[in-house]
């Protein structure tokens, strides 16, 4: 049997019993119209080696595949969907490997040591997608040529966001301080079984050339939680968590990064925030001196 000649997802899922679990933030993408389109954003994978987190019944794994990718790790905690999976691998020729376990300590690189470069593609559960995108920011270096998400609609456009934009925050500074992003498609809720309440979309990351990359994402994540975390305040008094973390003041880090201590979150740009976690990496080490 080959991967056109699998039977339409929905059959699979019933005669495997495979009904969405909430716990699990599951909603299954059974358009294999839609899972091909978001597949094919990958790019050429015919030499790659891909990794899904969450295939469940293997809507968009099917899709990986049949665009070619050499071959596919999917990373799945729920073991009802090992024996869907298992048909899947033998359709596709042996090209599908599945670990069980949680993608959030799974180590990516122990696991993709073949040729290849690396490329990410999921349907992202929804209760730890943020978690999940940020570990793979962190990485150093980042081990993936390309990213190609779905997130809520909400977590989505947090991530493309620009300066002055009512989602631009944490997630926009971080993800664009280490990747190009940007909004690819747009999915309903209908699309999905069972529907969620919000729609989704997908979002393309693509690294950085290695010397644009920000590498202190942990100075980054520091500065911007006090920052966007009282988004309402300026900067001299939204920074103070921070430099208090620093033994100085937000008043001395503003200073250094050349930054308006009267302004707000919302207006500083990528750089802005990366002059001021450099600041605050400075006055750390120099405290721990």
């Amino acid at each position: 049997m080959s991967l056109d000649q699998l039977p339409p997802l929905r059959d699979v899922i019933a005669s495997h019993d495979l009904g969405a679990k909430k716990s699990f933030g599951q909603h299954f993408l059974l358009d294999l119209n839609l899972t091909a389109k978001i597949a094919r954003l990958a790019g050429d994978m015919s030499r790659d080696q891909a990794i899904e987190v969450g295939p469940g019944p293997g809507g968009l794994t099917r899709a990986i595949l049949a665009e070619g990718a050499a071959s596919l790790l999917a990373v799945e905690m729920d073991s009802r969907f090992l024996g869907a999976l298992d048909e899947i691998n033998a359709a596709s020729g042996g090209r599908l490997t599945v670990e069980q376990g949680d993608a959030l300590e799974v180590d990516e690189t122990a696991l993709l040591t073949g040729p290849g470069d690396k490329v990410i593609l999921s349907n992202l559960p929804y209760n730890v997608g943020t978690q999940l995108l940020i570990k793979w920011l962190q990485a150093e270096p980042i081990w993936w040529r390309r990213a190609v998400l779905m997130f809520q609609r909400e977590v989505a456009d947090r991530v493309v966001a620009q300066p002055g934009d009512k989602a631009y925050g944490r997630l926009a500074v971080i993800s664009q301080s280490r990747c190009q992003a940007h909004l690819a498609l747009k999915i309903p809720a209908r699309a999905f079984t069972p529907p969620p309440k919000v729609e989704s979309a997908v979002v393309v990351l693509d690294p950085l050339p290695e010397a644009q990359q920000f590498k202190d994402v942990v100075a980054l994540e520091r500065i911007t939680a006090s920052a966007f975390g009282q988004r309402r305040k300026t900067l001299r008094r939204s920074l103070a968590q921070a430099a208090g973390q620093a033994a100085t003041s937000a008043d001395a880090l503003l200073e250094e990064a050349g930054l308006n201590a009267g302004d707000r979150a919302e207006v500083i740009d990528i750089t802005g925030f990366q002059s001021l976690a450099r600041a605050w990496r400075a006055a750390y080490d120099a405290g721990r001196a």
